[in-house]
């Protein structure tokens, strides 16, 4: 994999950066990617057309190999998953022989998260050289995002933050792509905690992208008859939430929502909740699935009984007997990236990658970006192998389906959950997605 850097982060913003980038993970989730960034391009449809140049364009390609490009956030090691993901990927596929006989040759970039114009430029000079971006991960997607507006012609397969990145016509998420929240969770704590719901609480990180995520969710909360007690912000330098528990003791809050805050957050709730001897129902997500989890929060006393809700598969071990696309997952992340602790980001860059191969099959073995693109809106569910619930990349529409875990001595172990061996491969499929008014694809 040849790696390039951005230019050099700003001295003295070390401890800063660090926090900015945590932060980060807030707004992210496979079933709703958000930002209120002015610097992203304006949404258009899928429906346009393909430019007649994509057709003709095969930049990247050899009769041997394929590059794709890849710039994420790798400061800090933040977004490493992101590349770690494409590259096992793109190793899993080349130790099979490749795509039609083209092996596939990832091209990673770090932008720094310094300033926008490291991925706006890395991403314009990936566009000059492969043949499709595939499982970036980036805080300043949005800037990157402008110059694929500009040259529709590049296929663009990511999860990005920046929502007018994710509606361009050459983007295609592997997880769909919307704003909203999945009402079936939120039914299935309604109809289990029926008195709890009408006292709900959250806390939600002082940055714009995760206030407009929560407002998606409490909007659905709302929508199906709960009451919000409690849900402030907190500055996303806090490390100890001792006030956020007494308040929220006070204001009678019997279920807590943290779906949306990383491992690190999540851990400093469950200890100040023990050290108050507050005992909240606590709901978390795909942002706080996390190996550390547990032992970071005090161990399983501290966390045992807490729910997880979230639209992929318990892909950090718990399937791996159950689902075969989790022990590959797994096995080929240690191959290509022996050590290294898989993360929600690296399952990111996997599933993209896949996504890609399916598209780049189906574009036959005289592939052009313009043949790509129109693979890619030829596909209409995709799962990952059970990796993920069912989403539909070629409409941008996110998965409604869902799985229930619960912590029980320590362990993440689903709970109410459909038979694996179903049509629904273990995920619960019993309510639709809410949009907020105006913004359903």
């Amino acid at each position: 994999m040849r790696f390039r850097t951005g230019i050099a982060t700003t001295s003295g913003r070390g401890p800063r950066v660090t926090v900015i980038l945590v932060v980060g993970v807030l707004a992210t989730t496979l079933v709703a990617c958000s930002s209120t960034s002015t610097q992203g391009p304006s949404s258009s449809s899928t429906k346009s057309a393909i430019p007649p140049a994509a057709f003709r364009s095969t930049t990247g390609l050899t009769l041997t190999t394929v590059r794709i490009g890849n710039v994420s956030t790798l400061t800090l090691g933040l977004f490493k998953g992101s590349q770690v993901g494409v590259k096992a990927y793109a190793d899993y596929i080349n130790s099979l022989g490749g795509v039609n006989g083209r092996k596939i040759v990832v091209d990673g970039a770090d932008d720094g998260y310094n300033n926008g114009a490291n991925n706006k430029a890395l991403t314009q000079q990936d566009m000059t050289t492969d043949f499709a971006m595939v499982g970036s991960f980036s805080l300043n997607d949005a800037f990157g995002g402008t110059v694929l507006a500009a040259d529709p012609s590049v296929p663009n397969v990511s999860i990005a933050l920046d929502n007018a990145t994710n509606n361009l016509p050459n983007s295609f998420s592997p997880g769909g792509a919307s704003t909203g929240w999945q009402l079936g969770p939120l039914v299935y704590f309604q109809k289990k905690y029926p008195n709890d719901v009408l006292h709900a609480g959250a806390l939600i990180a002082n940055q714009a992208s995760a206030i407009t995520k929560w407002n998606g969710e409490k909007a659905a909360m709302q929508h199906l008859g709960y009451h919000v007690a409690y849900d402030p912000t907190f500055d996303i330098t806090q490390t100890d939430f001792t006030r956020n528990v007494i308040a929220m003791r006070n204001a009678g809050v019997k279920i807590l929502f943290v779906e949306q805050m990383p491992e690190n957050y999540a851990s400093a709730v469950f200890k100040a909740l023990a050290q108050q001897n507050f005992h909240p129902v606590v709901v978390l997500g795909a942002s706080t699935y996390s190996q550390a989890l547990v032992a970071a929060s005090g161990g399983a006393s501290a966390t045992d009984g807490s729910y997880l809700e979230q639209n992929t598969s318990l892909y950090l071990g718990e399937d791996t007997a159950s689902i075969p696309a989790v022990k590959q997952f797994l096995s080929w992340v240690q191959t290509t990236s022996p050590g290294f602790k898989p993360d929600l980001f690296t399952l990111y860059g996997w599933i993209s990658a896949e996504l890609f191969v399916q598209a780049l099959r189906v574009a036959g073995p005289n592939p052009s970006r313009g043949l790509l693109l129109q693979a890619l809106r030829s596909i209409k569910t995709f799962t990952g192998g059970n990796l993920i619930a069912p989403a539909n990349p070629a409409g941008k529409v996110p998965a409604t389906c869902y799985i229930i875990a619960q912590i029980k001595s320590g362990q993440f172990t689903r709970v109410d959950d459909t038979a694996l061996s179903s049509p629904n491969g273990g995920y619960r499929c019993d309510q639709p997605y809410f949009y907020p008014p105006g913004t359903k694809p």
